[in-house]
């Protein structure tokens, strides 16, 4: 067997319907199109979620929620990230291009540090954001938070 001998199956395959030749081809006329109406039309392409003028289904459904422009979304970083990554680098001074540069968020991302997790170290902590009780903790061991 050679890929010039190869076929398809008898019966696989049929020659592509001529319409629009006329009459005498039994496919004239309209063409397998039927009568009138949008899809008998050249040009005719279906609109999404078109239900033959019956009211489309994303109209009959009440419009509901909304965005908050003003929401800022804060990556959250952990007292025991902050204490994991103070020991690995000796560091009494954390920012947050530390933060970036350990790997746990990316440059553009807001960063706020939460009290889950136990601090010991005397830490300064620069982030964007930080809750009451991250604040509690770094103060309860000498520590002070600055929100950039």
């Amino acid at each position: 067997m050679k890929l010039n001998n190869l076929k398809p199956a008898e019966g696989a395959t049929h020659s592509q319907r001529r319409i629009g030749r006329g009459t005498g081809s039994g496919y004239g006329g309209t063409s397998t199109r039927g009568h009138k109406g949008a899809k008998a039309r050249s040009g005719y392409k279906r609109k999404i979620g078109f239900e033959g003028g019956q009211m489309p289904l994303q109209r009959r459904l009440p419009k509901g929620g909304f965005k908050n422009i003003n929401h800022k979304e804060y990556l959250a970083v952990n007292l025991s990230t902050l204490q994991k990554l103070a020991e690995s680098k000796k560091l009494s001074k954390i920012t947050v291009a530390d933060i970036v540069a350990a790997g746990y968020a990316k440059k553009s991302e807001l960063i706020k540090i939460l009290g889950m997790g136990n601090l010991s170290a005397k830490l300064e902590v620069e982030a964007h954001a930080a809750s009451k009780t991250a604040i509690a903790a770094i103060e309860a061991v000498g520590g002070n938070v600055t929100i950039i």
